[in-house]
């Protein structure tokens, strides 16, 4: 049997050994958990979601929402996954993390294709090759990688919100709620009058921040910018952002609030809550001091503080191809954020994309070739040269799937109909695509 060693247990890497091993292709899937962690990891389990346990909209006038529904007709074990350990989160799909975790690496582990290595990757062995080892790759294969792509010196940082215990959140100033009503009051919101947002902006921009070498503002990647650097952006930022009081009427009062701050559910008990948005990395001390200066926080328990670290990633549009190989050298793929793709869900399609098209060529079968008119084609296609100037890791949006060709009245209607149609490109896809009925 053809063995493909895949490097890296992240979503990509799961993803992509699962979807080798479903077409009957060998595996060896290397992971260095629990031997050695990188900053951010904590858990001995594969798949570990460390920046939120939120995979975002699930609606398909989002275009995240059409990513996981193309991941889910094309096999996806991540959100296989995702379903069976969902937790409530409005409009939004949110899991308990453990299980999650758990769960995709159960799934690995009784996989006959498949054999788990538990060990440190320090070099790129002969044969088909996928690195999957994420922005935090260690330093042994990081130099390695270096050998094969002298552009590999890109970074950016990335920041983790704290998550608070439930018992200690104060509800007589907080009440639950979904905005505009979607869900089932699935969100802890803890409002601030106009006073109290202004001292506790205040208070965030001059907060002691724990030492990152290297950083500064600029370094933040926009996706998940630390809390404290959108306050120094400006006075009503976070009220424009992760603390927008639109479509949340708080019940005590009728009305709006002058800002909230969301708490989410982050695991299927209920007794854990993220600070929604609020990726930080403030000492741990101020954390505790600032954030403390939320109403219904005053007295919170923080069972994990935000923590930040860095994140590195490829120049992929001078480096891979359409099939995340790299050019100069195509036995070796790369699959997740490493790639250039910003997101769990993203990370996921990418290591679904290149176990799909690894698994063709080993199999001796014709490409799935997605198409830019659907969500998985469109991100790798993107990431493969579609951007334009200074390349920057990118979340999936219907900017970068291709336009209808016909006028459609309505936004929401117009991402609708490009949902349709990649919905039935993808169908017409399994039909004539052997390696997709495998």
């Amino acid at each position: 049997m053809e063995r493909v060693t895949v490097i890296g247990a992240g979503l990509a890497g799961s993803e992509c050994a699962w979807q080798l091993a479903r077409r009957g292709v060998g595996v060896r899937l290397v992971e260095m958990k629990p031997l050695k962690y990188t900053p951010a990891h904590k858990s001995e389990y594969f798949a570990e979601l460390v920046c939120s346990n939120s995979l975002r909209g699930d609606d398909l006038t989002n275009a995240v929402g059409l990513l996981k529904e193309e991941l889910r007709r094309l096999g996806s074990l991540v959100m296989e996954s995702a379903e069976i350990n969902r937790v409530a989160a409005g409009g939004a799909l949110a899991v308990d993390r453990e299980g999650f975790a758990r769960y995709i690496t159960e799934r690995l582990e009784n996989e006959p294709n498949i054999e788990i290595v538990r060990a440190e990757a320090c070099d790129i062995p002969e044969g088909e090759v996928v690195i999957a080892t994420g922005p935090l790759t260690s330093d042994a294969m990081a130099e390695r990688i270096k050998q094969l792509c002298p552009e590999f010196d890109l970074h950016f940082y990335d920041a983790v919100a704290p998550i608070v215990s439930l018992e200690s959140v104060d509800m007589t100033s907080a009440y639950r709620a979904s905005r505009y009503g979607k869900g089932t009051a699935d969100y802890i919101n803890c409002p601030m009058t106009a006073a109290e947002y202004t001292d506790f902006v205040r208070e965030l921009r001059s907060a002691k921040e724990a030492p990152v070498h290297g950083f500064d503002d600029g370094a933040v990647f926009e996706g998940c910018m630390p809390v404290e650097v959108m306050a120094r952006r400006g006075e009503d930022t976070l009220r424009y952002g992760p603390m927008k009081p639109v479509g949340l009427i708080n019940p005590n009062t009728g009305s709006e609030d002058y800002a909230v701050v969301q708490l989410r559910q982050d695991n299927a008990e209920g007794t854990l809550y993220n600070l929604v948005g609020f990726q930080t990395h403030l000492s741990w001390g101020e954390q505790k001091r600032v954030f403390s200066m939320i109403p219904a926080l005053k007295n919170a328990d923080f069972v994990r503080y935000g923590v930040m670290h860095r994140n590195t990633y490829l120049d992929s549009p001078r480096l891979l191809d359409r099939y995340y190989r790299l050019r100069t050298e195509p036995r070796i793929s790369f699959a997740g954020q490493m790639t250039g793709v910003e997101g769990y869900v993203e990370s996921a399609a990418s290591g679904l994309l290149v176990g799909i098209e690894t698994a063709a060529r080993v199999l001796g079968l014709g490409s799935a070739d997605f198409p830019a008119e659907t969500a998985v084609g469109a991100l790798a296609l993107y990431v493969s040269g579609g951007s334009v100037g200074d390349f920057q890791p990118m979340n999936i949006n219907f900017g970068i799937i291709s336009p209808l060709g016909y006028r459609v009245k309505g936004k929401r209607n117009k991402n609708a109909e490009i949902s349709k149609r990649s919905l039935e490109i993808l169908a017409r896809l399994a039909e004539t695509k052997e390696v997709l009925s495998l």
